[in-house]
């Protein structure tokens, strides 16, 4: 994939709907200071759209809002080193797209009009072009083990940091997560589609840099707007593993939906969800209509509720984006607070992770993911991070478990590839 070119891939979960493919961009904004109002003005470049109306994507912004996108938004501590080169924003105004409708099993062409025109020409080379730069690309693999930012130990006394503070009243659940990291050569493409075989997450996307690639594979959907200004948010607190066995796989999802301590973990982030689309939304509009839904994926099985809204008008994705961003599922209540004791025990910024990845287009449809189960790879470096919300009533050892419980079909899906490996 040529550099700019995103991926949205549902994987063909039933979760979510469309697949898009964005590519060469007329424009990028990656400096994150004003963000909302560059990419404000940035929509109003766009050209009238001439087309089907029930296309989700109509010309308009497509990208990556690292988590630290966060701090053009409110006054943040800068503790945790950042060490990963990359813009903090990486946000295209795109008028090529790609869209495949699984429920039509429809695709798409959007291209500006002397495109569309000699399309089949201009198709053909199109194509050519990334048929010849996938097979002049290296397979992916690791050249070094992983090597998480916190040992066990170092975890459990940041624990008990974050059991500090919760006691003291700053917050009422902090969310911590931990950093692995390896190096790696080879082609980060070749490293997502091994990730997707295992994985085959709803809402999945692949961004490259010239010096870099986003790699999510996430089952939560931050905020979808449709046409009418409808929003939906789905925020997943509370997590178990899956087993093999079926019976005791079922019994594991069973226990989770009744465990008081991940209910109370979901339900305070619903409530700051609340409070975050009411910024936003019509007054009255803003209702809970799923509490506590399980849904399963390849790891782990997750506590998911659903809350949604109708926005004043539907010219608003942006504003909600900035009124929600970061989603509170990854961050802890109230949210600056938590975000701030964050920086203050994670050893490194998140970059990406928990940041978001999707798209806005011009008539108000949009769709955004929360970056878990998200890689981040950077000058021959590879990132994954795992974290959880904690509450008074957490177990430090059982929350560590749960991190390396979310990554178990990534971690050691790309370790299968390392090179010089010493023999045990």
């Amino acid at each position: 994939m040529q550099p700019g070119a995103l991926l949205l891939d549902s994987c063909g979960h039933p979760n979510s709907r469309y697949d898009f493919i964005f590519w060469q961009p007329d424009e990028v904004v990656t400096a994150r200071e004003s963000w909302p109002q560059r990419l404000q003005q940035l929509m109003a470049q766009l050209p009238d759209y001439d087309g089907p109306s029930e296309l989700p994507f109509q010309g308009g912004l497509a990208g990556a809002w690292s988590y630290d996108a966060g701090r053009a938004l409110e006054q943040l501590p800068e503790r945790a080193v950042a060490d990963i080169d990359l813009p903090e924003i990486a946000v295209g105004l795109y008028s090529r797209a790609l869209i495949r409708d699984h429920a039509s099993d429809r695709i798409w062409l959007l291209a500006p009009e002397s495109e569309i025109a000699h399309w089949q020409t201009f198709w053909q080379s199109f194509w050519k072009e990334q048929t010849t730069a996938q097979t002049n690309a290296t397979d992916f693999a690791l050249t070094s083990a992983w090597q998480s930012n916190m040992s066990q130990a170092d975890y459990l006394t940041k624990f008990a940091q974050v059991q500090d503070y919760l006691r003291a009243g700053d917050c009422y659940q902090i969310n911590l997560a931990q950093r692995f990291t390896a190096n790696y050569e080879g082609d980060e493409w070749a490293a997502y589609q091994r990730l997707r075989a295992t994985n085959q997450a709803p809402y999945s996307g692949f961004l490259r840099w010239s010096d870099g690639a986003i790699l999510s594979h996430s089952p939560e959907r931050f905020l979808h707007v449709d046409e009418h200004g409808k929003v939906e948010t789905k925020p997943i607190k509370g997590t178990r593993p899956r087993d093999p066995d079926p019976s005791r796989d079922q019994a594991l999802a069973a226990e989770l939906q009744a465990a008081a301590k991940d209910r109370a973990e979901n339900v305070m982030i619903v409530d700051l969800l609340r409070n975050d689309l009411s910024r936003v939304c019509r007054p009255g509009t803003v209702q809970v209509p799923k509490l506590f839904a399980i849904e399963s994926y390849a790891a782990v099985h997750h506590l998911v509720s659903t809350v949604k809204g109708e926005l004043n008008t539907t010219q608003q994705p942006l504003d909600l984006l900035a009124a929600c961003f970061p989603g509170g599922s990854i961050t802890g209540a109230p949210k600056v607070r938590a975000m701030a004791i964050i920086d203050e025990l994670e050893p490194h910024r998140r970059s990406y992770y928990c940041g978001s990845l999707g798209y806005i287009s011009q008539h108000g449809v949009s769709d955004t993911n929360i970056c878990i189960r998200t890689l981040v790879a950077e000058q021959g470096r590879i990132h994954c991070w795992a974290g959880g919300g904690l509450v008074v009533d957490s177990e430090g050892a059982a929350e560590y478990q749960e991190t390396l419980d979310k990554v178990a079909k990534i971690l050691p899906v790309l370790a299968s590839t390392q090179k010089d490996k010493v023999p045990s």
